[in-house]
């Protein structure tokens, strides 16, 4: 186990903040907000984007707003990209022992670092299923179960998705939806 850094602590600080918006220069925040201004000019507004996140390379800010940029013009390799730059970045202020055990419920709940890197994986997971890569839509979900059993951020439903897809379910079969939660106890 690593020794007790405070740089750690105010790491973490920092990145709640930014995971929720704060601590972004104004000139980095007018860039995010001019490009979802010219979503009607997609390269001039990822263009911005880029700018945003060359001037704020560690922020959460434009890495959420470069991805949303992607996620919603169905870019998947691209998001799936920024989704892996994120949980790095998430990963590096958690510390590096985290995810050796799963997070309280607690943290899970409302730690913004914890939050932000739990949704990431399951960004990823959404991206790899439309990717057609199941091994890895399969492996970030069980990272994902494993760190929130709970499944307060959503996995299970992907989980569903995926089993569905999979078995080529009948589609005359009675559904399971809604769905809330994970279905059987992991393994």
């Amino acid at each position: 186990m690593e020794a007790y850094s405070p740089n750690l602590d105010a790491d973490l600080a920092a990145f709640a903040i930014g995971a929720l918006g704060g601590g972004l220069s104004p000139q980095v925040e007018s860039l995010i907000q001019e490009a979802g201004l010219l979503r009607h000019l997609p390269a001039q507004a990822l263009l911005l984007l880029e700018r945003a996140r060359s001037a704020a390379p560690r922020h959460p800010a434009p890495l959420i707003a470069l991805y949303r940029f992607y996620f919603y013009a169905h870019r998947w390799s691209q998001a799936r990209a920024v989704g892996v730059d994120a949980m790095a970045i998430a990963r590096t202020v958690l510390g590096p022992d985290f995810g050796d055990w799963p997070p309280s419920d607690d943290a899970v709940r409302h730690d913004a670092a914890v939050r932000f890197y739990l949704f990431a994986l399951k960004g990823l997971a959404y991206l790899n299923l439309r990717l057609n890569d199941m091994d890895e839509t399969r492996m970030l979900l069980g990272e994902l179960r494993r760190l929130d059993p709970q499944d307060h951020v959503g996995g299970g439903l992907l989980s569903h998705v995926l089993k569905r897809y999979e078995k080529d379910a009948d589609p005359d079969a009675p559904s399971d939806y809604p769905v809330r939660g994970w279905s059987a106890p992991a393994p």
